[in-house]
């Protein structure tokens, strides 16, 4: 019984630290996918970038900053202020500010996670430009988001409602959540 559990043991070392221990995240032990996979992300702050920059390690997959052409200052991100640029877009559903000309093609993609902090249970216009200048028809959308209170699910339920022709999974909404937490989700989506 000791040979069977000292074998048993060795076959699982490959994938993990030892017996019972932790998995590796080592890059070779990430499963191959067929799918060409690119991470794209708006980030006023920061927060939204450190995550998406999370998911496309875990995948290895490109990565894209959907930048506005004008970046947002601390005024500009105020909701507390009805005048200030943030609130002006996020009241006006047609608003579409500017984004910056990305140097990879989404169409080249077969699956494309769009990640953002969630403004007004919404994602910020930014992600409408991106979403309406590019051809996504036939990939999959997957959305991700930060948020200090609201949940991702109006956001999702916002964006497959002005895009019914996309395919837009479920998304997640990931605060504080552990690389390994991440790479599972990722894993699942593709």
């Amino acid at each position: 019984m000791k040979k069977l559990k000292t074998i048993v043991c060795a076959l699982v070392a490959l994938g993990t630290t030892a017996c019972g221990g932790e998995k590796k995240q080592v890059s070779q032990d990430r499963p191959e996918s067929d799918k060409k996979i690119l991470v794209t992300y708006f980030s006023a702050t920061g927060t939204t970038k450190d995550v998406a920059e999370r998911i496309a390690e875990a995948v290895s997959a490109d990565i894209v900053e959907i930048a506005p052409v004008e970046a947002y200052t601390e005024a500009d991100l105020d909701w507390h202020d009805k005048t200030s640029r943030s609130s002006v877009e996020m009241k006006d559903e047609t608003s579409r500010p500017a984004i910056r000309e990305m140097d990879v093609n989404p169409a080249d993609y077969d699956v494309i996670f769009v990640g953002f902090p969630i403004w007004w249970d919404l994602a910020p216009r930014q992600v409408n430009t991106f979403i309406e200048a590019n051809s996504l028809e036939g990939r999959t959308i997957v959305p991700f988001a930060t948020s200090g209170g609201s949940t991702i699910e109006n956001s999702v339920k916002d964006l497959r409602r002005l895009y019914p022709s996309l395919t837009i999974t479920d998304g997640r909404l990931l605060n504080n959540e552990s690389n390994q937490a991440i790479s599972d989700w990722v894993l699942s989506e593709i």
